[in-house]
């Protein structure tokens, strides 16, 4: 990242987020950086890859579409253009049925699904 020791006051937005280097995963809450783990569990993967397979099988021939991270969820205030959007991340997997939300850098605006594959176990 460009940036010196400084932390931006007023938060990063989503011109910053595209300039630093993609080697690291990361997401922008709010303005905050947010380090992502590095890979995920193989089970995870597994999970994920399943999940995908489902999801796209179904939806085959309509207009919702699957996709899985990293894919850029970029969700601005209303006040905010795309390049002023404080909030960008990457969820496991996304289905969006509205394709004006889709652009060549993801999705603006909230998915009409967002699945989080969990790496620790749940007890219920």
């Amino acid at each position: 990242m460009g940036e010196s020791a400084r932390e931006k006051l007023e938060g990063y937005t989503y011109a910053d987020y595209l300039l630093w280097d993609n080697e690291k995963r990361m997401e922008l809450i709010e303005g905050i950086i947010v380090d992502m783990t590095p890979a995920p569990s193989r089970l995870h993967q597994e999970i994920l890859v399943e999940l995908g397979r489902q999801f796209s099988n179904y939806l085959l021939g309509k207009t919702c579409k699957v996709y899985v991270a990293p894919f850029d969820v970029r969700l601005p205030r209303a006040d905010e253009s795309t390049e002023e959007t404080k909030t960008v991340v990457q969820p496991d997997l996304v289905v969006v049925c509205d394709p004006k939300k889709l652009d060549q850098r993801g999705c603006e605006g909230a998915p009409d699904l967002v699945v989080e594959v969990s790496q620790a176990p749940v007890a219920f």
